[in-house]
C-alpha cells in the first residue's frame, strides 16, 4: 500500500512553530515511505513487527503534529526542560490513544521533540547555530538527571548492554545525526542524485552499520547488533546504492532481518531527525 505523503508548504528554512511541527511529522511519514530498509516497516510490508503497520505510523505522525508545534513554540519562549517535557508526556499519551497502545514513535517524540524545540528557539533569538548544539548547550544537564523511562525496551537494553540510548545522544547534540546521518546524505547524493528513496536508503544503512542501536540490541543482543552492523556496513561495502543491483541486495538484507526479528527503530528514529535538520540546516 503506497502512502500519500502530504508536503508541508515550507518558504525558505526559517520556520515558524506550526511549518516546523509539520516538518517534524513529515519527516516520520517519509522514513515510513521508504523501502527497502532492513527489518522497518514500510509501505511495502510491516517488516519485524506484528503489532504496526504503515498506515499506524502515519496515524502516529499525524497525530503528534500539533506536539511537535507546541514544543517549537515553547522553546521559542525560552522554556526549560519541565514544560519540554510535559508536551512530551501529552504526545506520548496522544500516541498511544491513537495506536491502540502501541509504541510507534516514543523514540521520536523525544528526539525531534527536543530539535523542533531548539528550531524554535534558534528563530526567536536569531542564531545560527546547528540544533543539535542548542539542545546540549542549553538541555543537556536536565536530559541527563531528569526522570529516565525505567522499562522501556531501549532503556532496559542500554542499561544491559553498557550502551549509551537516546538520552545520551541528546545530551551530546545528537552526534549521530551531524556525524553519520548528514554526511551519509550528502554522499548519497552524489551516489543517487534523482533518487530520493535510495539516498535515504543509503543514509539508513550507514546509520546501522554506525550506530550501537538500543532496539537492536533488545531484540537480538549483542550478536543481533553485530549482525545488523556487520550486513548494512556490507552493503556500503559494495558500493551502496551506487552499485547495480542495490535494490534487490537491501531487500536480501532486510529479510534477512525479519528472519531474525531485528529492527533498528534507534536508527530509524535518526534518519527522520536527519532528514528534518537537513531541511533546515542545508
Amino acid at each position: 500500500m503506497s502512502i500519500a505523503l502530504r508536503r508541508p508548504s515550507l518558504p525558505g528554512r526559517r520556520l515558524d512553530a506550526e511549518q516546523l511541527g509539520h516538518l517534524a511529522s513529515f519527516s516520520l511519514r517519509l522514513e515510513v515511505e521508504i523501502y527497502p530498509k532492513p527489518g522497518l516497516v514500510s509501505h511495502i510490508d510491516d517488516g519485524a513487527h506484528r503489532d504496526m503497520d504503515a498506515e499506524l505510523l502515519c496515524r502516529s505522525a499525524d497525530t503528534l503534529t500539533p506536539f511537535f508545534c507546541d514544543l517549537a513554540a515553547a522553546g521559542a519562549e525560552g522554556a526549560g526542560m519541565s514544560r519540554l517535557r510535559a508536551i512530551g508526556v501529552a504526545a506520548e499519551r496522544a500516541m498511544l490513544d491513537a495506536t491502540s497502545g502501541v509504541n510507534t514513535h516514543r523514540g521520536a517524540i523525544f528526539g525531534l521533540g527536543l530539535l523542533c524545540a531548539a528550531a524554535g528557539y534558534r528563530n526567536a533569538i536569531g542564531v545560527r547555530k546547528p540544533l543539535g548544539r542548542l539542545v546540549s548547550e542549553r538541555w543537556s544537564e536536565d536530559i541527563l538527571s531528569g526522570p529516565a523511562v525505567l522499562r522501556s525496551h531501549g532503556a532496559l537494553a542500554a542499561r544491559r548492554y553498557g550502551a549509551g540510548g537516546a538520552r545520551t545522544e541528546a545530551a551530546h547534540g545528537f552526534p549521530s545525526v551531524y556525524d553519520v546521518a548528514l554526511p551519509a546524505l550528502h554522499v548519497a547524493r552524489g551516489l543517487a542524485p534523482h533518487d530520493q528513496e535510495a539516498i535515504r536508503v543509503q543514509t539508513c544503512m550507514t546509520l546501522i552499520a554506525a550506530v550501537t542501536d538500543t532496539n537492536l540490541l533488545h531484540r537480538g543482543g549483542a550478536e543481533g547488533l553485530h549482525f545488523a552492523q556487520s550486513s548494512a556496513a556490507a552493503f556500503l561495502a559494495a558500493g551502496g546504492v551506487g552499485s547495480p543491483g542495490w535494490r534487490r541486495r537491501a531487500a536480501d538484507i532486510h529479510h534477512a532481518f525479519v528472519a531474525r526479528n531485528l529492527s533498528p527503530g534507534g536508527s530509524a528514529d535518526l534518519l527522520a531527525m536527519a532528514l528534518f535538520v537537513d531541511r533546515l540546516e542545508l
